[in-house]
């Protein structure tokens, strides 16, 4: 069986992993779109691009099983070509070439003008900012950065994205205000690493002159930042969190463990009592502020009594956000030369111990929202409800509030004075104040 003629020669982009991929997914697409390219998202196609994730096991598992399904279809005559991008082939090329040479060409993450001359087009320098979004219309990631230059030893991500480079200032203004032009209301900063910024260009930690700029763009409502480090925040940030009202009072800043032991493994550059500090900093110069942190069980040497002053610590910290992790033993990385001796099932019960702690904190946290009225953003309707979210809340990851749809009709992508009616562990229920 041929491709249908319906899909033949159109260009079907599959995104894996986390939002920076997302971000380059969208490039791509806007390149080929300027070269007269018909493109989709994850629909029907008979050219295949996999943009793939290389970070931990299960998402490694992930890119192979997605190209192994897209293999098949190749081989069934349902797609022409595949092609695979992203981490997973930047990190491991030759391997997957040997393992399966029947894809058409393997691209790392650096390689996008060649993965378009494969693809029959130009890689067109000019195009700054235009991207084709794959998010919701009313938020859109913007990428202030790629690459890392911290040595963490668990992490794969300078082996596949190379060191910290920052993107100048008046690029990314170019790029909000296309965004805002398109119906973009909320951005998403994303880097590896948000508190580097500015430190290879400006010779400066430069967050907040770049905050400064973007909240001039007319039409942008929220400015989210994700992904920030302990070590060196700029604390100039928090002073315009706080006076700027365009600016969410959110912070995603993974902290990974908080036992001194590991940390000083972990090759974090801060202890228990600098993180502790730092936090209750930021909780004395912004109050309102959200803070989402990630942390890491079964680490190589942690120990039951290192996990259980994590514990306590997150029972301690209250932090409003919260996700949990179980150690992957990576490749390449520092962390690799130790031993993993944490068993797999003693790390997932770690994990969801944390999960079940967070879980009543969250409940806890939530009920004090009840009465109270939110500015709430609606993403999207689903069965009998329009989901929205809070300035505290950053899509997929966070709290959501959910208001009857067979009650009252919202427009997704407005915002909406909306009253909590009731609350859950991770969700808030409520009504549109007239």
């Amino acid at each position: 069986m041929r491709t249908k003629s319906l899909k033949k020669n159109k260009i079907n982009v599959i995104t894996l992993g986390c939002s920076k991929n997302v971000y380059d997914s969208e490039v791509l697409m806007g390149q080929l779109k300027a070269n007269g390219k018909e493109v989709v998202h994850e629909e029907e196609g008979s050219v295949v691009v996999i943009n793939t994730c290389g970070f931990i096991n299960n998402a490694k598992e992930e890119s192979v099983n997605t190209i192994l399904e897209y293999m098949q279809k190749k081989e069934d005559g349902e797609v022409d070509k595949v092609f695979v991008t992203g981490c997973l082939s930047e990190r491991y090329k030759p391997e997957l070439q040997k393992d399966i040479p029947n894809v058409d060409q393997y691209f790392g993450t650096t390689e996008l003008p060649g993965l378009l001359k494969a693809l029959g087009a130009d890689y067109k320098h000019e195009l700054i900012g235009e991207r084709l979004t794959t998010t919701p219309k009313n938020y859109a990631y913007l990428k202030i950065a790629e690459g890392c230059d911290r040595p963490c030893s668990f992490c794969a991500i300078p082996i596949m994205r190379g060191k910290h480079k920052s993107t100048p200032i008046e690029n990314l203004v170019i790029e909000a205000e296309k965004l805002a032009a398109n119906g973009v209301k909320e951005l998403i900063l994303i880097a590896q690493d948000l508190t580097y910024y500015g430190l290879d260009i400006y010779k400066k930690r430069n967050l907040a002159e770049l905050l400064e700029n973007l909240v001039k763009v007319e039409g942008i409502e929220w400015i989210r930042l994700h992904y920030a480090f302990p070590t060196g925040f700029p604390m100039d940030v928090l002073d315009l969190m706080k006076r700027e009202p365009k600016i969410c009072n959110y912070l995603d800043i993974p902290l990974q463990h908080i036992s001194d032991d590991l940390l000083k493994s972990m090759r974090r550059g801060t202890t228990k009592a600098k993180t502790t500090k730092l936090i209750e900093e930021f909780r004395a110069i912004v109050p309102e502020m959200t803070i989402r942190t990630t942390l890491i069980v079964g680490y190589p040497g942690e120990t039951e009594a290192h996990f259980q002053e994590l514990k306590q610590w997150v029972k301690d910290m209250r932090f409003e956000r919260l996700g949990c992790f179980t150690y992957s033993h990576e490749e390449n990385t520092h962390a690799y030369k130790l031993e993993d001796d944490v068993p797999q099932e003693v790390k997932q019960d770690r994990a969801n111990q944390i999960m079940e702690i967070q879980s009543q904190i969250s409940w806890e946290l939530n009920q004090e929202k009840i009465g109270e009225t939110f500015n709430v953003v609606i993403d999207r309707k689903e069965g009998t409800y329009f989901v929205g979210r809070t300035e505290f809340d950053s899509p997929d990851v966070d709290n959501e509030v959910l208001i009857d749809a067979t009650e009252t009709y919202l427009k997704t992508g407005e915002y909406y004075k909306i009253k909590v009616t009731e609350a859950e562990d991770f969700d808030l229920y409520g009504e549109l104040v007239k």
